[in-house]
């Protein structure tokens, strides 16, 4: 049959999808259910249901701006246009009638409808949870830069061990940041809205995470920082530097590789050196002192990250004959967290002008568990993309061909939360309760007033 037409349809390039949301202008806007099917990623598999098989003369090309499209049929070429005309009537609606149904008082918006930023900048620490990308270049056996990493983000792998949004992007997008970029590859002004010095396999202690061979601990991510402080230094001066860190938010997420790729590691001598509450205690002596250095360096807006429920993640789950969660784990890590928490107490009353809080990861991760039906998980027990037991046993390979409901999934792979799942946590941790964030959230502590001669080192 010949082609009718070839018609080529350029849609927004900013027009990024999740689940019935999307972003655009830095505000987020909902489609109305019923303008769903009129998608731009949605078209083809209207165009199969209306066209009852004749879809087969309809050959969809799918690029990052433009829809390429072989028409076959005169039939064809008027579903077509009718599925243009739908779509570009409901994008519309949706462009007028976005600020009432986002959600988001206009107090919240720049004059040119991007959403206010709440803080100059976030400044990230920690491992592969939150990594972007650090490893990339590395010479590490611990990399996420590869596909189906990144299969639901809108730049594709870049090194986030995810299929999509980490829970500080999720938290960034709340402040009304842009995403932060890595360390590895920040440079200019970027630099001006935070940088992301999170390592896979990186550790409070150095020895951590050695079996990966490259990865960058936190006190080499701190040195980064030093780095970095001098390029923003250069460009703003020391005085006005002093005063936008003191502004800014420092989100550290550290320890699980102190446990996974350590304590709990058989050529580590750190188990028969350390009881579980010793080595707690081992670690939060120098995570203070590391927090310390932060704080001499300028850092006043803390965030720091507890341990999620670690006896439950797939790779352990894998090592049980019965797939169920290791109390053991979960109960080693508990004395971390504590201590965790009371540090924070400590170090608010001890150090001037700081704030710190803490989120308590565990029994966010522990509700979502016992309530995933409501969070609208269906499976808890597995990784979206692996191998073996609980696709547990080795983590997703290269190329490996992932689930395709991941939103129903809590676990990407062996070791790392969904972007569902992440959202969930980052949208907790920017304004939920003293519950599950202490002693207030991200959103209390970005508008937190703190006193202009505490705010300087």
């Amino acid at each position: 049959m010949q082609v009718v037409m070839r018609v080529n349809v350029w849609v927004p390039s900013e027009l990024k999808w999740r689940k019935e949301e999307t972003t655009w202008g830095g505000k987020k806007y909902k489609f109305p259910r019923k303008c769903m099917p009129a998608g731009v990623l949605a078209i083809h598999q209207y165009v199969c249901n209306y066209c009852n098989g004749e879809s087969r003369w309809m050959h969809l090309l799918l690029s990052t701006h433009r829809l390429s499209i072989a028409i076959k049929s005169p039939h064809t070429l008027n579903v077509f246009l009718s599925l243009m005309a739908k779509f570009w009537v409901c994008f519309l609606c949706v462009l007028l009638v976005g600020r009432l149904v986002s959600g988001q008082d206009d107090d919240q918006f720049s004059p040119g409808g991007a959403k206010r930023e709440m803080v100059p900048a976030m400044f990230i620490f920690g491992d592969s949870l939150i990594d972007n990308g650090n490893n990339n270049n590395l010479p590490s056996f611990a990399k996420a830069n590869y596909f189906p990493y990144g299969i639901d983000f809108e730049g594709g792998p870049t090194g986030r061990f995810s299929n999509g949004y980490t829970m500080v992007d999720e938290i960034a997008e709340q402040l009304g940041l842009p995403l932060t970029p890595a360390y590895s590859e920040a440079s200019g002004e970027e630099v001006l809205h935070g940088v992301n010095f999170a390592s896979a396999a990186a550790g409070i202690l150095d020895i951590t995470g050695r079996n990966f061979v490259g990865r960058i601990p936190f006190n080499q991510q701190i040195r980064n920082f030093e780095n970095t402080l001098d390029q923003i230094t250069d460009n703003l001066g020391a005085d006005n530097v002093a005063e936008a860190l003191a502004k800014c938010i420092f989100f550290v997420g550290m320890g699980s590789n102190d446990y996974l790729n350590n304590y709990l590691m058989p050529n580590y001598a750190t188990r028969n050196q350390y009881n579980g509450q010793q080595f707690a205690n081992l670690l939060i002596q120098q995570y203070n002192r590391q927090l310390n250095t932060l704080y001499n360096l300028g850092a006043r807006r803390f965030v720091l990250a507890g341990l999620g429920i670690m006896g439950c993640i797939p790779s352990i789950l894998a090592q049980s004959p019965t797939s169920r969660c290791s109390d053991d784990v979960n109960h080693l890590i508990l004395p971390f967290n504590a201590n965790v928490r009371a540090m924070v107490n400590r170090l608010n009353s001890n150090l001037p002008g700081a704030k710190f809080i803490y989120i308590d990861v565990y029994r966010m991760f522990q509700d979502i568990l016992s309530n995933s039906r409501n969070y609208g998980f269906s499976v808890i027990n597995r990784g979206c993309c692996g191998i073996g037991r609980n696709s547990g046993q080795i983590t997703c390979l290269p190329f490996q061909t992932p689930c395709s409901n991941r939103e129903q999934y809590v676990f990407w792979d062996a070791f790392h939360p969904t972007e569902a799942v992440n959202i969930i946590m980052g949208r907790k941790a920017f304004n939920g309760d003293k519950s599950v964030v202490y002693p207030m959230n991200i959103e209390q502590l970005a508008n937190l007033d703190l006193e202009p001669n505490e705010q300087k080192p």
